[in-house]
């Protein structure tokens, strides 16, 4: 079936969203749409009508029609399957059949009907895939919360910089019997003019009395040990922020990234190609695991979008490398070389002849991998809650990277807690942050990788028990990819010339709990 547009409408005929899928000026589809009403023949049962040039194919749903416009010539049988799905993706985002709640959801409708239907030919999804797809996140918000991470470290640095500045200054008048003096502006009167305030986001209380501050995390040093150096080390937060921006498809400067890999304290220098060929290479696992051990579910999907950016780079071909050994399922789109695919592990188009379509993402391959193999958790975490004498509860909390060939970034560990429990952390790798207003406590640990596969967090809970800290749910983001697919090449389809490309790879969990 070729689908020309799929729209939401009013039984009077007003359009309230309409999705286009093949080219078509707007004053015909805005014609096509507006002579449907008057084509539907009264007192019928029938869910399609036709005119000379295209097939209505409607299903009515309370006060409005769910409408696909489609070539006369497609199967009417296929048009009333795609017509169900459409059907059934609308109540996924609307709570009822209104006009105005589906004029609300209308982006999320629009982006549903893009899983659905691409080129003009369906899509072979279901249901629970759409709204996994839909969900995915974007490029850019990953880049903006990342370039905010690293200030937001770079700021707590220098503030606990400060703050150790000031203590000093303190502790050496109070050695020479002297009283620290105060400015008109409330801070110590020295060189620096420094005035701490508290930076939003941070665990640390600083009055304005300037006292000396808490610690921002609580763990017992270990002279032998350098792993807490290593966890937050600056010039590893700004390699993994710099290695994050190559991931996810910028350009950065060969000789600012060699000076940032040796030295760690020179900020990169960023400019991004819109004009050429963009890959993303995104994996979103699902997993759920029992507190006593054993995964009760896991599940990978994987999507590899192109977005060309310019009309003399439409007709190419992308190489592969599949390293896979775990018995990932591939899936490559209809209207791509399945033989080509096959034989030299290449995405192109059945038609060479034909470019792939201009300033839009179009999802060229995908895969899925699901099993309940426990050895295929790339981050194990161990929790053992044991209840005290005193009707309180001591925790131990330990994780350990199985998969030591990823590195996980920004990894977030949340343990719910009683309400008004405060915890007391007796040893942390890592930083913790208790949110009481969530009431759960939060363990982060900026990277792990094979140089501190394992860690772990100790904590005592008054007045709880051990149920009280399910279910445990983690969150990270990796630019590897876990089904060892990999991008390796762009090439011209006429003369196999390499083609200027950007490549983005994440992997994250969509769903990542202990319950």
């Amino acid at each position: 079936m070729v689908l020309i547009a799929a729209a939401v409408c009013t039984k009077a005929g007003k359009t309230i969203v309409s999705r286009q899928f093949v080219e078509m000026t707007k004053a015909r589809i805005e014609g096509l749409l507006a002579a449907f009403p008057k084509l539907i023949p009264a007192g019928t049962q029938h869910t399609f009508v036709e005119t000379d040039s295209v097939r209505y194919v409607y299903q009515p749903m309370e006060r409005l029609y769910m409408l696909l416009i489609t070539t006369r010539a497609s199967n009417i049988l296929e048009d009333l399957e795609t017509l169900r799905l459409f059907a059934r993706v609308i109540p996924e985002y609307c709570r009822s059949l209104e006009e105005s709640e589906i004029a609300e959801n209308a982006f999320n409708l629009i982006f549903a009907f893009d899983e659905i239907i691409a080129l003009g030919y369906r899509e072979s999804v279901n249901l629970s895939q759409i709204r996994t797809f839909v969900e995915m996140d974007s490029h850019e918000e990953k880049v903006h919360l990342a370039v905010r991470q690293t200030q937001e470290r770079e700021a707590k640095n220098k503030m606990r910089e400060k703050a150790k500045e000031l203590q000093r200054q303190k502790m050496e008048l109070a050695k020479k019997g002297g009283k620290p003096s105060f400015s008109s502006s409330g801070g110590f009167g020295n060189s620096t003019g420094y005035t701490p305030v508290p930076i939003v986001g941070d665990v640390a209380n600083i009055t304005n009395d300037v006292k000396p501050p808490p610690s921002y995390t609580v763990s017992k040093p270990t002279p032998t040990s350098t792993r807490a150096m290593k966890l937050g080390g600056k010039s590893r937060d700004v390699e993994s922020f710099v290695d994050q921006l190559k991931s996810e498809g910028e350009n950065v400067i060969s000789s600012v990234a060699n000076n940032v890999e040796q030295s760690g304290h020179k900020a990169p220098a960023i400019k991004q190609d819109i004009d050429g060929v963009h890959l993303r290479l995104e994996e979103k696992m699902i997993i759920k695991m029992g507190r006593d051990g054993g995964v009760q579910l896991f599940e990978l999907l994987g999507l590899i979008t192109l977005h060309i950016g310019n009309e003399k780079w439409g007709r190419i071909r992308v190489q592969l490398e599949n390293q896979d050994v775990r018995g990932v399922q591939l899936q490559t789109h209809p209207n791509v070389d399945k033989e080509l695919f096959k034989m030299k592990s290449q995405i192109g188009l059945k038609h060479p002849t034909k470019p792939f379509p201009l300033n839009t993402d179009v999802g060229v391959l995908k895969w899925r991998l699901q099993a309940t193999d426990e050895n295929l958790v790339p981050l194990l975490i161990n929790i053992w809650p044991s209840e005290a004498g005193d009707d309180s509860c001591d925790v131990n909390i330990e994780y350990e990277l199985a998969h030591t060939d990823l590195e996980l970034s920004d990894v977030n560990i949340y343990i719910p807690l009683p309400i008004g429990c405060n915890p007391i952390v007796s040893e942390c790798d890592g930083h913790y942050t208790h949110e009481a207003r969530r009431n759960q406590l939060i363990w982060s640990l900026p990277i792990i990788d094979s140089t501190n596969k394992t860690g772990s967090l100790e904590f005592s809970a008054p007045k709880s028990i051990p149920n009280d800290f399910f279910p445990v749910t983690i969150n990270f983001t990796s630019k590897s990819s876990f089904a060892k697919i990999k991008i390796t090449d762009v090439l011209l389809v006429d003369d196999d010339s390499p083609v200027k490309h950007s490549v983005e790879t994440v992997l994250f969990p969509d769903k990542y709990e202990i319950v």
